[in-house]
């Protein structure tokens, strides 16, 4: 379930600009907690938010938002980083890699469970991924079938390193599912996207192995409504460090 926001940052002052304006940014929002940690010292905070307004604004938006806080008690100023992710498992990955321990910011209760071992399975490798992915693109449905999808460059990939992690909900079992694809460039992703015109291409290091087996079998199911043209999402972002405060979950939450 989700909680008000909280920073815990009364008698604190920003200690520089990028952190007041990464601050207003995310108040900008309406926000619901879904985790969040803070450290005994309360030195740091890191929270994985929802932002409900983002279904007002620009279709296909994210709606969570990773959020650390670093304050330096001593002074009473503290500095504040936040990014956008198309998927949970992105949000938690972001806040693991700046020093989150990982228990904590993974204990979320959306109503909603993961609906096999092959999507806990990408779930955990992307949040161990580190900066392992570099997010080119993300997009987010609104309507049934429930679906959102991050777009992002694997730097370990030797042969097709552009990758698609593709999830979709199901309303009816309250589950979803998590899929990895792989292309060789964006223009292939986004067309595959686009048209949907095959099965979702696994990854080559899946092959000859009882998970790429089972995999195999998996992709051959995902696929699912398109999304709007490849120019109309083509100017997404990837995540900054601080500053804009949007992210993407496929699932209402």
């Amino acid at each position: 379930m989700s909680v008000e926001v909280d920073f815990r940052l009364d008698g604190f002052e920003p200690a520089d600009t990028d952190s007041a304006d990464a601050e207003q940014s995310v108040w900008a929002g309406d926000l619901a907690v879904l985790a969040e940690h803070h450290t005994p010292s309360g030195s740091h905070s890191y929270l994985i938010a929802h932002d409900t307004s983002a279904t007002w604004g620009v279709p296909g938006e994210p709606q969570l938002v990773s959020v650390r806080i670093t304050r330096e008690l001593g002074v009473r100023t503290f500095t504040f980083e936040s990014a956008p992710h198309a998927g949970l498992a992105f949000a938690q990955g972001w806040l693991i890699e700046r020093g989150c321990p990982p228990d904590p910011i993974t204990q979320v209760n959306t109503g909603i469970a993961p609906a096999d071992d092959l999507t806990v399975q990408a779930e955990q490798k992307i949040r161990d991924s580190a900066s392992r992915y570099e997010v080119l693109h993300t997009y987010t449905t609104e309507d049934y079938p429930y679906e959102t999808w991050t777009m992002a460059r694997d730097q370990r990939a030797v042969h097709d390193p552009v990758r698609v992690f593709l999830e979709t909900s199901s309303a009816v079992a309250d589950t979803y599912t998590l899929r990895e694809g792989a292309f060789a460039d964006e223009e292939a992703a986004m067309d595959w996207l686009f048209y949907r015109h095959s099965p979702l291409p696994r990854p080559p290091e899946y092959h000859g192995d009882a998970a790429g087996a089972r995999s195999r079998a998996a992709l051959t199911r995902s696929t699912g409504p398109t999304v709007p043209s490849p120019a109309e999402v083509g100017g997404s972002a990837a995540p900054s460090a601080s500053g804009a405060v949007r992210t993407t979950t496929s699932r209402p939450l």
